[in-house]
């Protein structure tokens, strides 16, 4: 039986990603479909279409920092171990917020979140297992000041990678910006891409006898109501078609050279 978890999974590109791995998968095969709104939770599980894997509604808030590793023991003791994590919730900006106001709880959510995902779900992947997290082409050093880049390159363990993010966000909260872009998405992004790379180091060798692989993914550009506040994404994919390429790296037979990497439409993008 093959279990699967993704996060922010209750609208847009997660959405389309729980409802297409369960398409994909049987009926003996259960899909974890989360987010931290009970109510947007069970419309989103209202909202598939049947047939195909049981999607099964969870309350999971990312930002809290007990609820990874409580979410973790609950599928361990259920399920003995899962197949696929997603981690997809992210607390999205527009150009009207002030960096300094939502720093602390976008680094709970975006940057926090995702190594407390891969603290708590890493140890549980089954073989052949998935664990992808979906970030931004955004997340890579040439976005970054060269001044910046050995912060993200050093690190050899996801407490590492914190303290570097606790250390870009309070430098926002005191507005001492230095080198560090503006546009909060670029440290963010990298810092996840960082996040999963560690993790990748550490675990490599055992991961590549187990068929497992660990990745951060780039969807590319989404037609959304939050893009549209940027960009003109009048012309970009829906979420249903950029999860294409994410349920692809779910579930196609593992590339080795994409283990620990950034991955956009099964294209690796360098980090440095």
């Amino acid at each position: 039986m093959t279990v699967a978890l993704i996060t922010g999974a209750t609208q847009g590109l997660g959405l389309a990603l729980a409802e297409g791995l369960a398409q994909h998968l049987e009926p003996t095969d259960t899909v974890y479909l989360t987010g931290r709104d009970v109510n947007r939770v069970m419309t989103a599980v209202q909202s598939m279409p049947g047939g195909g894997a049981r999607v099964r509604g969870e309350l999971f808030d990312v930002a809290d920092p007990h609820a990874a590793q409580r979410l973790a023991d609950q599928i361990k003791e259920r399920h003995g171990g899962i197949d696929i994590v997603i981690g997809n919730a992210v607390m999205r900006v527009g150009p009207d917020d002030e960096p300094r106001e939502i720093i602390d709880h976008y680094t709970q959510v975006n940057n926090f979140g995702t190594t407390r995902l891969l603290r708590a779900f890493a140890p549980l992947l089954r073989d052949n297992g998935r664990l992808l997290v979906v970030a931004s082409s955004l997340g890579t050093l040439h976005h970054l000041a060269p001044v910046l880049h050995e912060g993200f390159t050093t690190p050899s363990t996801l407490d590492e990678i914190d303290e570097q993010i606790t250390r870009w966000r309070d430098a926002v909260k005191d507005r001492r910006f230095g080198a560090w872009p503006a546009f909060v998405n670029i440290p963010s992004k990298v810092g996840q891409v960082a996040a999963v790379r560690v993790l990748a180091h550490q675990r490599r060798e055992e991961d590549a006898q187990r068929g497992i692989l660990i990745a951060s993914v780039c969807p590319g550009m989404i037609n959304t109501p939050t893009s549209a506040l940027w960009w003109d994404v009048s012309t970009a994919p829906t979420p249903a078609q950029a999860a294409t390429a994410v349920l692809d790296l779910a579930l196609d037979p593992v590339k080795p050279e994409q283990y620990g990497e950034l991955i956009r439409h099964g294209e690796v993008i360098p980090f440095s």
